[in-house]
C-alpha cells in the first residue's frame, strides 16, 4: 500500500504537525505499507525537511512541500502532486483552519479530498473538528453576528464536501453523532486520538529541582489566551510558597501573530514568567517532564486536545476550564484535573494552587490522566486505519473486476 499523507510536519509549526510525527512514525513500522509520501506545507526561506528521516526504519518514506498555508491554489499543486505520485489512498490530517486563515483560501483548502476523489483517487479524512462545535468568536473567526451566520453557512456546505471523502474520522463520539444524524453521513467513524507513547512505561513523578513549574503548550492568541494564566500566577505569588515559575511554551496561532511578542512586552517585570517559543519535537519530552501542572487556559475549543493527551502520556496533572468539549473527552476517556471557571482569574489560580500545594494530589491526578492515555496507543489506532484503508481498497477493487463490471 502507498499512502500519501496531507498534513503539516515538523519541522513545520503548523497545527496538527505532532499528531502527524507520531502517526508517521508508527505507519513506518506496519509491514502493510510499501511506500509513505508525506505533502506538506511549505517551510520559510531558509529551513528545509529532512531528506531522509527516520533512515532505521524500514518503510520508506518522502517529504514533498506540497501546499503553502494561505494560498488559493494549493487544491491544483496537491492534485499535481498526488498525480505524480499515484499513491494507493490519501489521507488528509486536517481541521477548519489547516490551509488558510483567510475564508476563501481556507475553504478551497477544505475542496481538495473531494478534487482528490473527483480525480480518482481513494481519499481519507480525519477531521479533527467540525464547524458545529466551534465558538466562532473565541477562536477568531468572527466577531460580527452576520459574518458568524455566512460563516455557518458555508461551514455546513464544506462539511459536506469533506464527507463526500470515501471515509472521514472523528475522535470524540459526539462528533460522529453529529454528522450522522445532521448529514446522514454513513461514511463517518469514531477513531480514537491515541497515546504518542511507543509501549506502557509509569513515568516518574520527581520533579526537578528549583522552582515549581507551571506550564502551558500549543499555538496561542485565539481562543488559547495566557493573560488570565499570568494575572493568577501573579495572584499564586502573593501567597508564600516555593518559587514558581510559569512557562508559555509555544507560538502564535496562525489567526494572531505578534500575539505572543505583545504577551510578554506586557509582562516582562513578572518574576519567573518564560516564553520559549516553538518547541522542536526532541524537546517535549524535557517540557512536559519538568512541569509540576499543565494548564489549558482556553475560552473555546476546536475538538479533540493534542495537548491533553501529551499531558497524560508523562503523567501530568491538568488544569482545565469547565467547557463542553473538554467535559465530553473527559467523560469519554477518563481524563482528570482540577477546573476553573474560564472567566475567573481568581478560580484558575485557586485551581492551580490544588495542584502545585499537594504533592500526593498531583500524582493521583497525573496517574489518572497516564492510565487514561495510555487506553489506546497510537501504534494501535494506525492499525484500526489501515484496516479501513485496507477493506475499501478491496472492496473497491472487487466493484471494479471484470467479473463484476460484467455482472453490472
Amino acid at each position: 500500500m502507498k499512502i500519501a499523507i496531507v498534513t503539516a510536519y515538523p519541522p513545520s509549526k503548523s497545527s496538527l504537525n505532532e499528531y502527524a510525527h507520531h502517526f508517521v512514525r508508527f505507519l513506518r513500522k506496519k509491514s502493510e505499507v510499501d511506500q509513505i509520501y508525506v505533502l506538506t506545507d511549505d517551510l520559510p526561506s531558509g529551513q528545509t525537511y529532512p531528506a531522509a528521516p527516520d533512515p532505521n526504519q524500514v518503510i520508506p518514506m518522502q517529504i514533498i512541500p506540497s501546499w503553502n498555508f494561505g494560498d488559493w491554489r494549493n487544491p491544483f499543486r496537491l492534485l499535481k502532486t498526488i498525480r505524480q505520485l499515484n499513491p494507493d489512498i490519501v489521507f488528509f490530517n486536517i481541521h477548519f483552519a489547516s490551509f488558510a486563515d483567510g475564508k476563501i483560501a481556507a475553504a478551497l483548502g477544505l475542496a481538495t479530498p473531494l478534487l482528490v476523489k473527483k480525480a480518482g483517487y481513494p481519499t481519507a479524512v480525519l477531521l479533527h473538528n467540525i464547524m458545529e462545535t466551534v465558538n466562532l468568536q473565541s477562536a477568531g473567526f468572527s466577531s460580527n453576528p452576520i459574518l458568524e451566520t455566512a460563516i455557518r453557512f458555508s461551514g455546513n456546505l464544506i462539511t459536506r464536501l469533506l464527507l463526500q471523502a470515501d471515509m472521514v474520522a472523528v475522535t470524540i463520539p459526539k462528533y460522529v453523532e453529529i454528522l450522522r444524524e445532521k448529514y446522514n453521513a454513513d461514511n463517518v467513524f469514531l477513531i480514537p486520538h491515541g497515546a504518542f507513547d511507543d509501549e506502557v512505561t509509569i513515568p516518574s513523578f520527581d520533579l526537578p529541582a528549583g522552582p515549581l513549574k507551571i506550564m502551558t503548550f500549543g499555538k496561542f492568541g485565539t481562543y488559547k489566551k495566557v493573560e488570565m494564566l499570568i494575572e493568577a500566577f501573579k495572584l499564586l505569588q502573593t501567597t508564600e510558597r516555593p518559587p514558581l515559575e510559569l512557562v508559555i511554551a509555544g507560538s502564535d496561532s496562525p489567526n494572531a501573530a505578534g500575539y505572543l511578542a505583545g504577551v510578554q512586552q506586557q509582562y516582562n517585570d513578572v518574576p519567573g514568567l518564560h516564553f520559549t517559543g516553538y518547541v522542536p519535537e526532541e524537546d517535549i519530552p524535557r517540557i512536559f517532564g519538568e512541569a509540576a501542572a499543565v494548564v489549558f487556559p482556553y475560552t473555546s475549543t476546536t475538538g479533540s486536545s493534542g495537548v491533553l493527551h501529551q499531558a497524560g502520556s508523562y503523567a501530568k496533572a491538568a488544569v482545565l476550564p469547565r467547557l463542553g468539549d473538554f467535559a465530553e473527552l473527559i467523560a469519554e476517556e477518563g481524563y482528570t484535573g482540577e477546573f476553573f471557571n474560564p472567566d475567573s482569574v481568581p478560580d484558575l489560580a485557586q485551581a492551580i494552587a490544588k495542584i502545585i500545594d499537594n504533592p500526593q494530589h498531583r500524582r493521583q491526578l497525573g496517574t489518572q490522566n497516564f492510565m487514561a492515555s495510555q487506553g489506546i496507543l497510537m501504534d494501535e489506532v494506525v492499525d484500526w486505519y489501515l484496516l479501513h484503508f485496507e477493506t475499501f481498497l478491496n472492496q473497491r477493487s472487487a466493484a471494479t473486476s471484470p467479473s463484476a463490471l460484467s455482472r453490472a
